[in-house]
């Protein structure tokens, strides 16, 4: 469990430190997101961007896991 949390943590802190350039990637914006407007009311939802997460994330585990 301590291996976990401070792998967690060491994730965390490099997102951090990646930020501004994180902040540049198309991620959010990609065909298959769907964004609805309809009067005062905005509903986003990020299908394509959830999906792209999970295959990448499911394959670093995966990897590290080897």
């Amino acid at each position: 469990m301590s291996k976990t949390l401070i792998l967690t943590g060491l994730l965390l802190v490099a997102a951090g430190v990646l930020w501004p350039w994180l902040g540049k990637l198309p991620l959010g914006h990609l065909p298959g997101d769907l964004l609805i407007r309809r009067g005062n009311t905005t509903v986003y939802v990020p299908l394509t961007t959830m999906l792209l997460i999970s295959v990448v994330l499911t394959l670093l585990l995966w990897l590290f896991r080897r």
